[in-house]
């Protein structure tokens, strides 16, 4: 594959710069999709938080995803599970949207044993026992229709 000019990060890994449907999955490279939440720019863990939710709402569990990962990876040590947690929670829910059952409870049990360090807790307004209950039992049934988590009462 000489000669071939690959997308990388400034690190060198490969990036995958094809367009992605509002589920995540990827499209031709000419196609016009969704826009892609730029992972360079991790916003304060608050304005993520909300963001993230904002975009769960909107039933953009795929870009609430990337927005998670994105903080996962700039996060210090002590938060990373729980913006990983975050971040499982929303692709379990991009699984459920897309139809993959199987693979949202796989998600989902994850969200909710990744943030386990955290019960108890609600680390920048995140409310870890009410996400972890919630991913707990929208994993035995994970349907398209799966709504947001609640962020409050």
């Amino acid at each position: 594959m000489q000669g071939v000019d690959r997308d990388r990060d400034p690190a060198g890994r490969p990036r995958n710069a094809r367009p992605r449907d509002s589920l995540g999955r990827p499209l031709q490279r000419t196609a016009a999709g969704s826009p892609s939440y730029d992972e360079e720019r991790a916003l304060p863990p608050d304005a993520a938080v909300g963001r993230g939710w904002r975009l769960l709402g909107a039933g953009e569990a795929f870009r609430a995803h990337e927005l998670f990962e994105a903080m996962w990876k700039a996060a210090a040590d002590d938060e990373r599970p729980l913006w990983r947690g975050l971040a499982q929670l929303a692709v379990g829910i991009t699984h459920a949207q897309r139809g993959n059952a199987t693979g949202a409870a796989a998600l989902l049990t994850r969200a909710a044993d990744t943030l386990s360090p955290f019960a108890g807790t609600t680390p920048h307004g995140v409310p870890v026992d009410r996400l972890r209950r919630w991913a707990a039992t929208a994993a035995q049934h994970p349907t398209p229709e799966l709504a947001a988590p609640p962020l409050h009462d």
